[in-house]
């Protein structure tokens, strides 16, 4: 299992067995780079013993709260969490600022511990074989294990289809393994019982402390916020980067790593051959960015002779299915990166949290009652009949599982408007299983740590306070796009929004229309029967004839799932 997650963790390799507990870790070295950080880490003395996947950034000032209580042998954030937790108990996790995915054995009481972060940034899958229990940060890891089920789960398909590939937790595409859910601690007996404790959450309503607070009030303490999140990214033993696309957010993120002081950045892009009438890269942007602040800027760019292996090596790389069409560039955007730096922050989630999107926009002005026709209408792939009319029969779900998923968090208590329902579902939900899991898998599949100072806990937090009239100005993302006009060249903030466009996977043709029509027409693909065969023809005839209303192609969302599930030798 660990040999399979080799690339996440390049650095290093550790083993600990004891009683009914083994972990197993790979080690990628970002805080202190000595074998004292090694991994899984034992403290004898409190008889803890743990394996942790993340960055806790605030572990210097939880090591000086703790130096009282107890002896520190290292300067790692690891053992940090150890004592956080010898310390504050299940509770412990209320005290950590980042990233994590976390096993922690703790031998007196004689349970397991797992954590996840508040946003899900790190990855933490389980599966369930008779009296045992496995877990790792990526599902060909449990699969490496063997005896997981790996038929498919036809509510998660389901999801897939309708949702962008987007299959929230606890579940995947595999009925024998799950997710544990975001800003939850799993307590793990000996005799086999569990308990969870969801440990955080946003607030989606209005507080009365802030109800006097003016524009400017709520602009301050949003630049404020957004300046302490990405500060507190800097924290590491290597150099940090930025992936900069050229657009608000990532642009946003070096402004204000100048404004910290920090000069000569390393930055990166990528750029495609242009295809289908689109264009393939932003560089135009990216480069007065990277001139007004002075950054060590590195262009990359794909020709499409080389697009086509690199969609094997992205989809070999995928925890799960992804379809999104830019999955293959961060892939080869995190190649390139990780020859030059261990650690990058990036944008992702500023959308999700500051109304960034047309269907945010949409579903602004319905009434709660309308909130998931409003969203369906602007965001679903496909009804369900639709997506009946692709599957096989016995894959198919009897009721509409995806629209009763959205009536009941969308309808759930909490939330004071329709837009704040929308954006509690983006962030503590869709989100963390679209943009946070793609690029936790493609930068990892190098051990290349990134970092996403948006979804800051604390600034999210004051975010889903944030009067939604105020998200909605400028079109959305109002108080990031007024922070822009202050801070950045005005062509950047002003300019349309863009997305990160690779064109030949939008638009299907040559070397990549080659290799779906391989996938899908493979011996594997037909004994499977996934798909209705004569939809599978239909799609490959006019191959760029069927789009979802957010333009994402058809049969390239079926190729993906198809070509993970071959890939991965699961799903029959």
């Amino acid at each position: 299992m660990a040999d399979s997650m080799a690339a996440r963790g390049p650095d290093g390799a550790g083993l600990w067995c004891k009683d009914w507990v083994c972990l197993a870790h790979r080690r990628l070295s970002v805080i202190d780079l000595s074998e004292a950080g090694a991994q899984p880490m034992v403290d004898e003395e409190l008889g803890l013993t743990i394996s942790f996947n993340g960055c806790i950034y605030n572990h210097n000032q939880l090591r000086e709260e703790l130096r009282s209580h107890y002896r520190f042998s290292s300067t790692s954030d690891t053992e940090v969490i150890i004592k956080a937790y010898a310390h504050w108990g299940e509770h412990f996790v209320d005290h950590l600022v980042g990233m994590f995915a976390i096993a922690l054995y703790d031998q007196r009481r004689n349970r397991v511990i797992l954590a996840r972060d508040r946003l899900g940034i790190k990855p933490l899958y389980l599966s369930r074989q008779s009296k045992r229990l496995r877990f790792a940060s990526t599902v060909p890891a449990l699969l490496a294990g063997g005896a997981v089920d790996t038929s498919l789960d036809p509510v998660a398909l389901h999801h897939y289809l309708s949702w962008h590939s987007i299959v929230p937790a606890p579940r995947t595409i595999l009925q024998g393994v799950e997710k544990l859910p975001a800003a939850t601690v799993r307590i793990i007996e000996s005799d086999g019982t569990e308990r969870d404790r969801i440990f955080w959450t946003a607030q989606y309503s209005r507080d009365a402390e802030r109800s006097t607070w003016s524009e400017d009030d709520w602009m301050d303490a949003i630049h404020e916020s957004l300046r302490t999140a990405v500060e507190r990214r800097l924290v590491a033993d290597v150099p940090v980067g930025v992936l900069l696309s050229g657009g608000l957010d990532s642009s946003l993120l070096v402004g204000l790593l100048a404004e910290a002081g920090q000069s000569h950045v390393k930055t990166f892009s990528i750029g495609f051959d242009d295809a289908g009438g689109q264009s393939g890269d932003e560089f135009e942007f990216s480069d007065i960015v990277a001139k007004q602040f002075g950054t060590d800027h590195h262009r990359l760019h794909i020709d499409n002779a080389e697009l086509a292996p690199a969609v094997r090596r992205a989809v070999a790389a995928m925890t799960e299915p992804m379809a999104s069409h830019d999955v293959t560039a961060f892939y080869l955007l995190s190649e390139a990166v990780s020859q030059h730096v261990k650690v990058v922050q990036s944008g992702q989630g500023a959308d999700e949290v500051f109304a960034g999107y047309d269907y945010h926009r949409a579903a602004a002005s319905v009434p709660r009652t309308s909130a998931v026709d409003a969203f369906t209408e602007s965001f679903v792939d496909r009804r369900h009949q639709d997506v009946l009319d692709l599957l096989d029969p016995a894959l198919a779900p009897s009721t509409d599982v995806s629209r009763e998923a959205l009536e009941r968090n969308l309808g759930a208590e909490g939330a004071d408007s329709t837009l704040d329902a929308l954006l509690r579902l983006d962030t503590h939900s869709l989100m963390i299983d679209d943009p946070v899991k793609r690029v936790d898998s493609m930068t990892m599949a190098f051990g290349l740590e990134a970092r996403v100072p948006f979804l800051d806990q604390d600034l999210v937090s004051l975010a889903a306070q944030c009067p939604p009239e105020l998200k909605l100005r400028d079109e959305g993302k109002g108080p990031l796009k007024a922070l822009g006009r202050e801070i950045l060249p005005r062509e950047v903030v002003d300019r349309p929004k863009g997305y990160f466009p690779v064109p030949q996977l939008c638009h299907l043709d040559g070397e990549v229309l080659d290799m779906v029509r391989e996938v899908m027409l493979a011996p594997e693909a037909r004994d499977r029967g996934v798909f209705r065969s004569d939809r599978v023809d239909a799609l490959l005839d006019d191959p760029n004839g069927s789009l979802t209303p957010t333009g994402t192609n058809t049969l390239w969302s079926l190729a993906v799932l198809e070509m993970w599930l071959q890939n991965n030798d699961v799903g029959k």
